[in-house]
């Protein structure tokens, strides 16, 4: 059994930044939004089974947590089947805070109790849009004729459809990204002409280009897209993440600070660092 440190990133919504994934309920009254969703980057521990024996487990959980009280979040990966109630009940007797399991053995049982299921390393979670937004990029791109055959689709009640890659995009922000402000793209790279300051992040599914300097959070292949990179003209983050790798300011290589950088996850070996050609 291990504990391991991953970064998990939600969906993130800066108030001065729009982002296609924010989710807002509206109430009856007026026009107040009864229900906002925002998301926040949040570090988790995985807890990587490798038996199912439960005093075996308790064992090991009592030579590894010094008290009962660390009320630490984790993620159930098990390479065997569990009882999952058994265990979920011994986690928490241990000050551990099971929220969910990574897809696989688990995921029956996950359901059931309604825990969270991640994707498994090198999957990435599927976007999901409102079928009424799909048809309207639809009409924009489509002939006369076909956009008459849209219109009358686009009656019939609302639905989810999987983002196609048709409908992948990137986006620019031309704005610094200043202290306590979070940016979040979905479905394309994510470009910022400017600089990153210290306390911001930025978050994408997949590639971040950054053409300032880069301070702060930066979090590339959010959703587990291993071919994600990171491109800075200045390279200087509190942290980096790549397909929920990460790494800290204080262990980043001294030889990439403030330096053009190139950052890649790499099976074997993790995150990559590689400056890139200033001339």
């Amino acid at each position: 059994m291990t504990i391991s440190d991953n970064a998990n990133v939600n969906d993130t919504v800066d108030n001065n930044a729009t982002s296609s994934n924010t989710g807002t309920v509206t109430s009856n009254e007026g026009n107040t939004s009864a229900i906002t969703l925002y998301g926040k980057m949040l570090t988790f521990s995985r807890l990587h089974l490798r038996t199912a024996d439960i005093q075996a487990i308790e064992r090991e959980l009592a030579s590894m947590l010094s008290n009962q009280d660390s009320n630490i979040p984790v993620i159930i990966d098990s390479d065997v089947e569990q009882d999952l109630t058994a265990l979920t009940e011994l986690l928490w007797t241990w000050g551990l805070q099971p929220i969910g399991v990574v897809s696989g053995l688990l995921e029956t049982q996950a359901r059931a109790q309604r825990l969270a299921i991640f994707p498994a390393d090198g999957k990435r979670i599927e976007r999901i849009l409102p079928r009424k937004k799909v048809l309207d990029n639809a009409r924009t791109s489509a002939t006369d004729s076909s956009n008459a055959e849209t219109e009358s689709v686009s009656n019939e009640p609302a639905s989810e459809t999987l983002l196609s890659h048709d409908h992948i995009t990137s986006l620019i922000y031309d704005q610094m990204l200043r202290s306590g402000q979070s940016i979040n793209h979905v479905g394309g790279d994510l470009i910022l002409t400017s600089s990153i300051n210290s306390g911001a992040e930025a978050i994408t599914d997949n590639s971040l280009h950054v053409y300032g300097r880069a301070q702060g959070r930066l979090v590339a292949g959010a959703t587990g897209d291993k071919d994600a990179r990171i491109f800075c003209q200045v390279f200087n983050p509190s942290l980096v993440s790549v397909a929920g790798t990460y790494c800290l300011r204080d262990n980043l290589p001294e030889h990439v600070i403030d330096k053009p950088v190139q950052v890649r996850f790499m099976d074997g070996q993790g995150l990559v660092f590689t400056v890139m050609d200033e001339n």
